[in-house]
């Protein structure tokens, strides 16, 4: 348990800084002692009531899970085939114009820390892709906050590992599967996704011709096609989706068959 309490203590302690909350003032806010709150943080044993009552007061949720040891999870569910397969064509398709490409990179600042689904840099020209890989949208509003701290965070930290002083430019793509379902998300929140996504995607097109922006920052979604063919479009910008382009496919678990050899 005392694994399970550690990971819960760092979301509380990380939400708390976050909101640049002391101690006490969490203390207060929960009806908690100071003390006991440091013990969460800090992953000592405590009870349940300390970690519901402190996420409460910082609106975050807890989620406790009871499994049976004995069962396996089955990896075939477990893994994201749809998901995979976008990033192997981004990385496929990058990787030939000579950029640095990673695949699930690390990042970390203070005390968020994540992971980017498919990142790309040129070093001569200072320049950063970062694309966040979407299959469906069951939840916008986690999608927005992981693509913030991303947005906010990640290109410090792949700079310093990289040894530069910073990026001049940089690229934030969500890139989305171009499926009925995937549109009728967006169409269904379009203010949010304008918002979460306000340029255009010239400066990912830009990319993805081999030709980096030389300067500015961008943040922009487009949908994915992983099954185009020839002179098909594979890449579809937001103000198009949010017109009368039509779906490619039905939704995930189509993309799932088609991939399995299923359809």
């Amino acid at each position: 348990m005392s694994g399970i309490r550690h990971t819960i203590g760092d979301a509380i302690r990380g939400e708390r800084r976050r909101r640049h909350w002391t101690l006490a003032e969490l203390a207060t806010r929960s009806s908690m002692s100071a003390s006991a709150l440091h013990g969460l943080e800090a992953g000592a044993r405590g009870s349940l009531e300390v970690a519901v009552r402190a996420a409460r007061a910082l609106a975050l949720e807890v989620r406790v899970e009871v499994v049976d040891p004995r069962q396996r999870p089955d990896l075939r569910q477990a893994t994201d085939i749809v998901h995979a397969a976008m990033g192997e064509l981004e990385v496929a398709h990058l990787r030939p114009h000579r950029f640095g490409v990673g695949v699930d990179e690390p990042y970390q600042h203070y005390q968020f820390a994540g992971r980017a689904d498919v990142i790309a840099w040129d070093l001569e020209r200072r320049a950063l892709l970062h694309i966040e890989n979407r299959t469906r949208f069951p939840d916008i509003q986690a999608v927005a906050g992981g693509f913030n701290a991303k947005r906010d965070h990640l290109a410090d930290s792949v700079a310093r590992r990289l040894g530069l002083r910073g990026f001049v430019s940089q690229t934030h793509v969500i890139v989305a599967l171009w499926s009925a379902e995937v549109l009728h998300s967006i169409r269904l929140r379009p203010a949010t996704f304008q918002a979460l996504c306000p340029d255009t995607s010239g400066a990912f097109d830009s990319w993805w011709r081999g030709e980096p922006p030389g300067a500015g920052t961008s943040s922009s979604l487009v949908l994915l096609d992983p099954f185009a063919t020839g002179r098909q479009r594979r890449t579809v910008s937001l103000d198009l989706a949010l017109g009368p382009v039509r779906p490619r496919i039905r939704g995930y678990a189509e993309a799932a068959r088609r991939l399995t050899g299923e359809a």
